[in-house]
């Protein structure tokens, strides 16, 4: 009897450590894949490390208003990039020699917001279905482009772009430019945070005030002091 009390308890002794060592295995093994699944993506824990988001839709004055209404957005800066032209000016942009689109630079938080989210804010914020124009802007310079910082961000742009294709809201197919590692260049400095001190103006009154009311309807960006 004793001798099979023995037995049993090492029995246990020896299920239980399997058990413990399963555990321990399970708890620094899931964390690591989530991560690598989440890439980008608001997860507690992890670096504070600001990191850098490209988008173009059009008037950078649009966008970068957009996208300074955003939670886990540290900063907004209008700038140009996408073509070969070095120290681009504005009226050489929009002369359309440059190659270049206008577009804004956003650096963010991944701890509070995600790549794959500004992107979600981003495919809303402006029409990716026209070829080089947005409404009455027309020209390359206001093409949709993303450009990537990295081959991670590039793949979370890729796949977003098909599932927000696919999504059917939409008329047309999404048509824009995915394109990685392109210098940016900041724009002029009349041209920073334009819709915060020129509220007034024609062109914030009839394109993106109309605009970011409708995004703030929509609960998609929040409301910020002065709208």
């Amino acid at each position: 009897m004793r001798n099979n009390w023995i037995t049993y308890k090492y029995y246990m002794t020896g299920r239980y450590l399997y058990l413990f060592i399963g555990l321990v295995v399970i708890s620094v093994a899931f964390p690591l894949s989530y991560n690598n699944l989440k890439k980008g993506g608001p997860i507690k824990g992890m670096s504070h490390k600001s990191e850098k988001a490209t988008f173009g839709g059009g008037c950078f004055w649009c966008l970068e208003a957009v996208f300074n209404r955003v939670d886990g957005v540290i900063k907004v800066e209008s700038g140009y990039a996408g073509g070969e032209t070095e120290n681009p000016t504005y009226q050489e942009v929009c002369a359309g020699e440059t190659g270049h689109a206008e577009v804004i630079q956003i650096e963010f938080q991944p701890g509070q917001i995600s790549y794959k989210e500004l992107l979600e804010i981003f495919w809303q914020a402006h029409d990716p279905t026209t070829l080089n124009r947005q409404g009455a802007d027309v020209g390359t310079q206001y093409r949709s482009i993303i450009i990537t910082q990295n081959e991670d961000q590039k793949i979370i742009a890729d796949s977003s772009k098909i599932l927000w294709d696919n999504y059917d809201v939409y008329k047309g197919h999404i048509i824009t430019e995915i394109v990685t590692q392109k210098k940016f260049y900041p724009a002029e400095k009349y041209h920073q945070d334009y819709y915060q001190y020129n509220k007034s103006a024609g062109y914030c009154r009839l394109v993106i005030s109309p605009k970011i009311k409708k995004l703030l309807e929509k609960g998609i960006i929040k409301e910020k002091p002065g709208d």
